[in-house]
């Protein structure tokens, strides 16, 4: 190795692929390398936790990374002065434990930078930056999605819902928009499973249990591997909905776990199909629904208005659902849906 022990930070909100590149190449040139992961405690950036893991999944098979988080508690990076920079520095060189060897920055920084003036005993490399920058990938995430690691992209897929009745045709538009969008989707868990016992109308309490746990897991699963967005067939509150039709003292545990749940959930688009296509007799689906379509819609839709989210409501034939769903993720994802 060309160098004993070498430096190498930024705030890395986010990480993207220049870092990655810098963060290589500095360890290939060093027996010990330091990654500072530095936080403004007191700014909006993405949590630490968050950060340090990127960095760690992406270091982790090399044993000559160790990573180091500075804090500050300013209220903007203007207000970092020299007057910490020293402070700090002190820090991430008791943390080093010996000399420092090699500072290495971006091209976007100078001899002036905190990084440069801080290790006066330390040489300085300039890795050459023309790649994008975390200030503009921050500003249209969508727009510079080849620019984040895969490590990364989870953190930014926008999650969209599409809940309502039977037979409103949410699986199907759940899987047109996935095909269009060109990314991956959770298929509704409950379809297979209520059909244990041959038939939806003798569930037990365990097969709404297991829905619930599994959608959840499922979706932690998808997110991983989502091209910007991620489409979702129902939801736990639907879930809770078909679970009023459930008899005995479970009845109320699954209904506590869908509403826990729900606290975990988030989403960035609820699309809410209304009961106004022709009804499809499939497998085993409920006549009662059936018979009053429009009250049980309102009633699932009661359950998302009561957690205050704020749904779109698509009608119309197929077509104009689909084109309806279209326009809504266009303008969540800023038109950037390639």
């Amino acid at each position: 190795m060309k160098f004993k022990c070498g430096l190498y930070g930024g705030s890395f909100n986010p990480l993207h692929l220049g870092h990655v590149r810098c963060i290589i190449e500095a360890a290939n040139q060093c027996e010990d390398l330091i990654v500072v992961i530095s936080e403004g405690v007191n700014r909006d950036e993405i949590d630490i936790r968050v950060r340090y893991r990127w960095i760690y999944q992406l270091t982790k098979h090399m044993g000559n990374v160790r990573l180091f988080i500075l804090q500050d508690h300013v209220k903007t990076k203007q207000d970092y002065t020299e007057e910490y920079w020293m402070k700090d520095a002190e820090k991430v060189k008791e943390f080093a434990g010996k000399k420092i060897d090699v500072v290495f920055c971006g091209s976007d920084y100078d001899m002036n930078s905190f990084w440069a003036r801080c290790y006066p005993e330390s040489e300085n490399i300039f890795f050459q930056r023309d790649e994008i920058s975390s200030a503009e990938i921050r500003a249209d995430v969508m727009a510079h999605w080849e620019w984040l690691p895969d490590i990364v992209k989870p953190h930014y897929v926008k999650k969209v819902l599409l809940a309502g009745g039977e037979s409103t045709g949410k699986s199907t538009l759940t899987i047109n928009l996935a095909n269009y969008y060109n990314t991956n989707y959770l298929e509704e868990i409950g379809k297979n499973l209520s059909e244990r016992s041959g038939t939806g109308m003798l569930m037990l309490p365990e097969d709404f249990t297991d829905i619930l746990l599994i959608h959840k897991s499922r979706e932690r699963e998808a997110l991983l591997s989502s091209n910007k967005v991620l489409f979702e067939d129902t939801d736990c509150l639907v879930t809770k909905f078909y679970i009023q039709f459930l008899d005995g003292k479970d009845k109320a545990i699954n209904e506590n776990l869908a509403d826990a749940i729900a606290e975990l959930n988030n989403y960035d688009l609820v699309i809410f199909l209304e009961p106004d296509v022709n009804f499809v007799q499939e497998g085993d689906r409920s006549s009662v629904i059936a018979a009053d379509r429009e009250h049980y819609s309102n009633k699932i839709k009661e359950l998302y208005k009561k957690r205050k989210y704020n749904i779109e409501v698509v009608s119309g034939d197929y077509q104009e659902r689909f084109l309806k769903s279209v326009s809504l993720i266009d303008k969540l994802l800023g038109e950037h849906k390639r």
